[in-house]
């Protein structure tokens, strides 16, 4: 299939065309098309009609995303791109195309970026899915076995050290990646980011109606989801800002 690239710089999208699955594959191409003709409702109602057949992929979500990103439709156009980020982390066509949908959000909110270890740490483990991570050690215990075997085997003392070197070594990347799989799984688990759909809400000190209000948040808006009560959301905005919001004004990105 194709790959269309149209330059975000002159506010287009990048459009992507991967191998689907039949059936879906035709409804791909179809919202390929759709898109090409800027018809950017019609291409959205196509790749919505893959993720809702439960065929997601990273590519489905970050056309959906240029589709919404084209109707100036702020919300549903970051949260594909975050559903798509989510999919695939390293991709830089969707963290590029995610930060110029970013810039249509009303609210201007400070990240306060994480330093020190916690930050070296999160980098690195947040660099593979945590699903990769487990296929690391895998490949780890396989070349791990390798070496040993051929420890047992060797006749000759230089040739005995070299592998158990390359054993040692092995074997703390064994360690390695599984700890990295499992604290991403932890802070995947853990972490809920969800963006807000209503075109304002109120953001409250308290999870009451007639609680006052912190602020005023618009659509688009990433927050982080920390505790459920009732009908609200207690959540933590990118400057660690928290308070409570109706959860009919968001959706969750893991759901």
């Amino acid at each position: 299939m194709k790959k269309i690239f149209l330059l975000f710089f002159i506010f287009s999208g990048v459009l992507r065309a991967e191998l689907l699955l039949p059936p879906k594959a035709s409804s791909f191409e179809e919202g390929n098309q759709y898109y090409q003709k800027e018809n950017y409702k019609a291409a959205a109602a196509s790749y919505e009609s893959i993720i809702a057949a439960g065929q997601e992929s990273a590519e489905v979500y970050f056309n959906l995303g240029n589709a919404y990103y084209k109707l100036h439709q702020v919300a549903p156009a970051i949260y594909n791109y975050e559903k798509a980020l989510l999919l695939n982390p390293n991709d830089e066509e969707i963290k590029t195309n995610l930060d110029f949908a970013r810039k249509m959000t009303i609210d201007d909110i400070k990240v306060i970026p994480k330093v020190g270890f916690h930050k070296l740490i999160s980098d690195f483990t947040s660099s593979y899915y945590y699903d990769t991570w487990a296929w690391i050690a895998v490949v780890f215990a396989f070349l791990f076995l390798a070496f040993f075997a051929g420890y047992y085997f060797s006749q000759q003392a230089l040739v005995k050290r070299i592998f158990f070197f390359g054993m040692f070594v092995w074997l703390l990347g064994i360690g390695l990646a599984a700890s990295s799989g499992f604290y991403e799984k932890n802070r995947m688990i853990n972490e809920k980011p969800a963006i807000i759909f209503a075109e304002s809400t109120a953001l409250k000190n308290e999870p009451k109606v007639n609680s006052p209000e912190a602020t005023v948040l618009h659509e688009g808006t990433k927050v982080f989801i920390l505790e459920s009560i009732a009908n609200w959301k207690k959540v933590e905005l990118t400057d660690e800002t928290t308070g409570w919001i109706e959860d009919s004004a968001i959706k969750e990105i893991k759901n």
